[in-house]
């Protein structure tokens, strides 16, 4: 029987592709107000403004492609059964080769009516719809009417797939962080849910402020991280 591997997957696993983390210097949030394009009062605001940026990283997402580090995480499926967790709202994993990839924050090739995935209906995902690449507007309505909004768990809103995702670490026997030095939460802290003998790896080429006698740093960026992971461990 294989064993299991939870890989938490952060931005930095994604930047060597050239899409742009969010805190770094020189994220997202140095150029755009995350209250105003990634926040709940902010699409109550200005839904419009919400779209074109959701948009914009639509049509990046189009032009880049998956690297090295996404395909070696998609190969360590040939070892073991992975889970992978991920922080990011891009499609890279899916498109290396992950078959099993949970998306926190959500999806952004994916919208779904705003009246809906909510406490209300159990955060079901019955209209959620895939859009690809292209663009949604202002007046784009589903069928029951509501319109579309991007499938992204914004700030102020609950994070309806965390217990699947505790539930998954609780089972891994290795867990591997990626790309994530450990700052978002509640996403930083599911390391903490593995079992005690497991294993837990970090991959990130900063210094990891977390202090924890289980964690193992490999000072690196994703695709050299995970060389000289596999080089270790599988």
């Amino acid at each position: 029987m294989k064993k299991r591997i939870a890989v938490l997957t952060g931005a930095g696993v994604s930047a060597e592709s050239g899409l742009s983390t969010y805190r770094d210097n020189g994220g997202l949030w140095d150029n755009y107000d995350p209250m105003e394009v990634a926040s709940a009062e902010g699409w109550a605001r200005n839904p419009a403004l919400v779209l074109d940026f959701y948009n914009m990283q639509r049509e990046h997402l189009r032009e880049v492609k998956p690297n090295e580090a996404h395909r070696l995480i998609a190969q360590l499926e040939e070892r073991f059964t992975v889970d992978v967790i991920t922080q990011n709202v891009d499609n890279l994993h899916e498109r290396a080769g992950s078959s099993h990839v949970v998306h926190l924050h959500g999806e952004v090739t994916k919208i779904r009516p705003e009246n809906t995935c909510n406490e209300f209906d159990g955060f079901s995902e019955k209209y959620v719809v895939d859009c690809g690449y292209e663009r949604v507007s202002l007046g784009d309505k589903a069928p029951n009417g509501a319109q579309y909004r991007p499938h992204i768990v914004f700030f102020g809103e609950a994070v309806p797939k965390m217990e699947a995702a505790i539930d998954l670490v609780a089972k891994a026997d290795i867990v591997l962080i990626v790309g994530t030095s450990l700052q978002v939460y509640p996403a930083a802290g599911l390391y903490r849910f593995s079992n005690p003998d497991a294993p837990v790896w970090i991959i990130d080429p900063g210094d990891v402020t977390v202090r924890d006698p289980r964690l193992k740093h490999i000072r690196a960026v994703a695709t050299e991280g995970m060389k000289e992971f596999i080089e270790k461990c599988v």
